[in-house]
């Protein structure tokens, strides 16, 4: 007879989760585009714009340069990218805004924080400093921005892609015709048994 022997166990089972396996996190790789648009008690509404030269501001409307890519690079961390100009958002250890050529994980990571009313916050990820919008009206007594700091992700919507050129939009149907559709047309290529 052959001598079998159980295992020991000790009683517990470790089982250890699937890193980012939660659908309430964000994934890795997840891509948004979005306007920022924020407001504040002293009346001010903007969206955040980065310019081809780098410069981070409020603009009073959508426009291209507000449209931004929003990449999630683990839970709950972004990166923002500037869709028409490919610069990423970066802070500096001032608290100050720009636009990067090149991603630099300490200066363009931000930790994104969701409020209850919809808004959001984001701060840099090394720092813990809150992105804010520059002010309007700069002084160079007052290093450190103190623009708004709560922002409404409102959805992107990509361009229409163009017409191709010379292609012109198909005739409306001939609904007066005994073949609206044009299904019948010249008889080239067809079964012997649909000719008359």
């Amino acid at each position: 007879s052959a001598n079998l022997r159980k295992p020991r166990t000790s009683g517990t089972c470790r089982a250890h989760p699937i890193p980012d396996s939660s659908p309430l996190l964000q994934f890795g790789g997840q891509v948004r585009q979005r306007y920022l648009y924020t407001d504040d008690a002293q009346e001010t509404e903007a969206h955040l714009e980065i310019r081809a030269d780098g410069t981070v501001v409020g603009a009073a409307r959508q426009s291209p340069e507000s449209l931004l890519e929003l990449k999630a690079l683990k839970p709950g961390v972004i990166q923002i990218l500037g869709v028409k100009t490919s610069r990423f958002l970066c802070q500096g250890p001032d608290g100050k805004l720009y636009g990067s050529l090149h991603f630099d994980p300490k200066a363009c990571s931000f930790r994104e924080l969701l409020l209850e009313d919809g808004y959001n916050v984001y701060q840099s990820e090394t720092l813990g400093l809150p992105l804010r919008l520059p002010p309007q009206r700069s002084s160079n007594r007052d290093p450190a921005p103190r623009g708004p700091a709560r922002f409404l992700p409102l959805p992107g919507l990509p361009a229409a892609p163009p017409d191709p050129p010379g292609i012109l939009a198909p005739e409306p149907p001939d609904v007066g015709s005994s073949d609206p559709l044009s299904m019948v047309g010249p008889s080239y290529g067809r079964s012997p048994s649909y000719t008359s």
